[in-house]
């Protein structure tokens, strides 16, 4: 999808690819960054958080970081319009507590909204943390998928 106006497409894209390569090369020394590419008061909403402002967007990155071994985000699809984006990504890890070692994977998508410097002045993660996180779990994991079996139409 595309703007009309094309210097609105040209910098939504440009915005874009900025973010899809910091996303893809995110490293905890280039976690001081980011105010490059979120605005001052941006917000940021996730399954568990919801912040505003770039010093809490890269705590929450920080954490991240600090509690997963080897995370790393792919992208695997984009489109925007206007000044907004929606990403679809596959976020890659190995925990460190639970079954450690083992790689993990976990599919979601971002949409996010820029402002008139290409900086992101909203960030909201959409997946399924029951499906993704919550059934690979020993005891909760065991409940989840009984759940999804009774609640399921098949």
């Amino acid at each position: 999808m595309e703007s009309i106006d094309s210097g609105v497409a040209t910098d939504s894209r440009a915005a874009v690819a900025r973010l899809v390569r910091l996303y893809e090369h995110l490293t905890p020394d280039r976690l001081e960054q980011l105010e490059h590419y979120y605005a001052p008061d941006a917000r940021f909403k996730d399954p568990f958080n919801e912040v505003r402002g770039v010093p809490a967007i890269a705590r929450i990155f920080a954490h991240m970081f600090a509690t997963l071994d080897q995370p790393r985000f792919v992208v695997t699809q984009q489109c925007s319009q206007g000044d907004q984006a929606f990403l679809c990504w596959e976020f890659h890890y190995r925990m460190r507590r639970w079954r450690a070692g083992a790689d993990q994977c976990i599919h979601g998508a971002t949409w996010v909204s820029f402002d008139a410097q290409g900086l992101v002045s909203f960030h909201r993660d959409y997946w399924d943390a029951a499906e993704e996180l919550y059934e690979k779990l020993p005891v909760l994991g065991r409940l989840m998928r009984w759940l999804r079996k009774t609640l399921s139409a098949k």
